[in-house]
């Protein structure tokens, strides 16, 4: 019994420590003006598996993005809000 406990505790222990850590990313988005420009592009976030968080700032033309790299991925993140009729890259570092 103590092992089959052991056992199932060290696997739960390897699979959290293995588990994909979120993937954050800033995007400039073109196009925003106004508060229904970011119910669009939540939409069409909320459209795309693994995304699990977004913050869109009208005022500072951005979406910060957080996703599960293991389910999708930038590309087909900014696809999406590109898609949705604003147009999207990934934000230099320095910006």
């Amino acid at each position: 019994m103590r092992k089959s406990i052991l056992s199932l505790v060290m696997l739960t222990w390897v699979g959290a420590a293995t588990a994909a850590t979120p993937k954050q990313v800033v995007l400039n988005v073109e196009n925003m003006t106004c508060p229904a420009c970011s119910i669009t592009i939540e939409k069409a976030l909320d459209q795309v598996p693994g995304v699990t968080g977004k913050q869109v700032n009208t005022q500072a033309a951005t979406v910060v993005v957080t996703f599960d790299a293991e389910r999708t991925s930038l590309p087909v993140v900014t696809r999406a809000i590109t898609d949705a009729g604003f147009p999207a890259s990934l934000r230099a570092k320095g910006d």
